[in-house]
């Protein structure tokens, strides 16, 4: 069945600008890290996908290695978008990334020229592109001078394989270092995606204050702290959660009775906001005024709606944020 996109996709979702750029991003963003790769279902995928766009999240974060396999994912995203969005193709914004592991040997890792450039080409011929929106370094590289990584990025965009660029968990001081190089290549760093949650406030110590001065974007990832900061974990550890299995980023062993706690405490007033955790959770990292989207994941279509939901309360009491505060600091 031919997919037809909600007439009234536009109609609930706000859309921010982007630091001091032209472009503006929606508050959820929908990130193919997990649940989209070749042992996943695709028709699973197409459906959170469909669901997404009708809401009007119409951006989707992927990255080289994403799947299981490591480039499955933007080959999955690439069949659904050549079956059911190639007709929208200018109403969305594609990123993808490169940094970590991807290929055997010396040049298929970290931040090299050879790397980026040759990654990306890999990453437009899955998807069946000719340009990405946003392409990221997707950590930093301790070996490869700054200097090379952003000219390459420099280059990638002059190319016009991507349309902006972006860094990815960078610190604070490479995060100024990163910007000045790209400004004086004359291809402003558009956006940084890091890590923060109620759990990881990594960022407040200095990143975001350098996102305010230097005009750039905020993305942030894992904002549910891999799905911690959900009802999932009120009673402990279930065990086919993600913390329950083997060979996740999400721990069992960090899950600790004090973490437990805390989720419990949160809970509690995200319940009288009238929300779920999940949803209080993105609401409050959306209240940061660097933020500018919250990229979520999910498994099946009710998670997008439910992340979705969180937009209808942003607002946060003084009260509020003193007493979730008290409880994670």
């Amino acid at each position: 069945m031919q997919y037809v996109p909600s007439e009234s996709r536009y109609s609930k979702i706000r859309f921010v600008r982007c630091g001091e750029s032209g472009l503006k991003l929606p508050q959820i963003s929908l990130g193919l890290w997990h649940n989209f790769g070749g042992v996943d279902a695709i028709e699973n995928c197409r459906k959170m996908i469909h669901r997404a766009f009708d809401l009007g999240i119409t951006h989707f974060d992927l990255a080289n290695n994403y799947g299981p396999p490591p480039g499955s994912a933007e080959e999955t995203f690439g069949k659904i978008l050549k079956k059911d969005l190639r007709n929208y193709r200018d109403e969305l914004i594609i990123s993808t990334k490169a940094g970590w592991d991807m290929w055997p040997g010396p040049y298929g890792n970290y931040g090299s020229r050879k790397y980026l450039i040759a990654s990306l080409d890999q990453s437009l011929k899955r998807m069946g592109l000719e340009y990405v929106d946003i392409f990221y370094h997707h950590r930093p590289d301790p070996e490869t001078p700054l200097n090379e990584t952003m000219s390459a990025l420099d280059h990638i965009a002059r190319s016009g394989k991507a349309l902006y660029v972006g860094i990815s968990q960078y610190k604070a001081e490479d995060t100024k270092r990163a910007s000045d190089l790209l400004n004086q290549l004359g291809t402003p760093c558009l956006i940084h995606q890091p890590r923060y949650s109620l759990f990881d406030r990594w960022i407040e110590g200095g990143l975001t204050n350098v996102l305010s001065e230097e005009g750039i974007g905020c993305i942030v990832f894992s904002p549910l702290e891999q799905g911690l900061l959900t009802n999932r974990y009120l009673n402990g550890i279930p065990s086919d959660s993600r913390a329950g299995k083997e060979g996740t980023f999400l721990k069992k062993e960090s899950i600790t009775e004090e973490k437990i706690l805390k989720i419990r405490k949160l809970n509690d007033i995200a319940v009288k906001r009238g929300q779920s955790l999940a949803q209080m959770s993105i609401s409050w990292v959306l209240h940061n005024p660097v933020v500018t989207s919250a990229l979520i994941g999910a498994s099946k279509v009710e998670q997008v709606e439910d992340a979705f939901s969180s937009l209808s309360n942003l607002d946060f009491s003084d009260e509020e944020l003193k007493r979730i505060d008290e409880i994670i600091l």
